[in-house]
């Protein structure tokens, strides 16, 4: 039973190392040419036969080499007439592009060209921006102080933002609900030293802004002993509230 078993064994070995697939080799073919012409193929041609022809190319690149017949240019033809007129390369200037980022874009009421009054150029024709830059409309404010006893120091400067754009520009998280925006200027958000600093900058980008003012808080000073203080009239007002 024991050599019966090893028996088996090594013919299970031997069936498995054995391939299963076996490819064929391609049988020797020597090609023969009569003449001299090109009747080979190009890569059993000689480096005499293979520049043969004057119009020829032959370019060699990474110890490969490459030839072009020269027949290909004579089916090509000479280059018109057309091809051979410099294209000016002189930008027009006084055409109006439309850089406009998607097709839910606002519309400008005015696009700038450089023609706008002042002695500067506005900023908008040389920046490359976006057109639809010109059509969004800034809020210029200054920030209040908020309600709790934290410091002021953020409602000293004022600041510039956009507006969120509706329709294509924004969306809803099918999975979680958050709202989404494409608006690239959304999160942006510019900071001046004074009001005026803003609209000037506003106006040489030819964005349409406006103003909002700042909401001081007034603070009275109060004190418990105000409570007692003699009221001459009826009413009795309490100080403390």
């Amino acid at each position: 039973m024991a050599f019966l078993r090893t028996s088996i064994a090594s013919r299970i070995l031997v069936s498995c190392l054995r391939p299963t697939v076996r490819y064929p080799m391609p049988a020797a073919k020597r090609c023969y040419a009569d003449d001299k012409s090109s009747s080979a193929p190009p890569d059993l041609q000689s480096k005499e036969e293979r520049v043969h022809n004057p119009k020829d190319v032959e370019t060699s690149y990474g110890g490969s080499t490459s030839v072009t017949r020269g027949a290909a240019f004579e089916e090509m033809g000479p280059p018109t007439g057309e091809a051979k007129e410099k294209v000016p390369r002189k930008p027009h200037y006084d055409v109006a592009l439309d850089d406009r980022t998607s097709s839910f874009s606002p519309v400008p009421k005015r696009v700038m060209d450089g023609s706008e009054p002042g002695t500067s150029v506005a900023a908008a024709v040389l920046s490359g921006a976006p057109m639809d830059l010109q059509a969004r409309t800034v809020r210029i404010y200054r920030p209040a102080k908020t309600a709790t006893q934290s410091g002021d120091w953020h409602s000293h400067k004022w600041r510039m933002d956009w507006d969120p754009l509706p329709k294509g520009w924004r969306w809803e998280n099918p999975l979680i609900g958050w709202q989404s925006s494409a608006d690239y200027m959304n999160g942006q958000r510019l900071q001046f030293n004074t009001k005026e600093d803003a609209i000037n900058f506003a106006n040489k980008q030819g964005y349409e802004y406006f103003v909002q003012e700042p909401n001081e808080r007034k603070f009275v000073p109060k004190a418990y002993a105000n409570n007692f203080v003699h009221i001459p009239g009826k009413l009795k007002v309490i100080r403390t509230k």
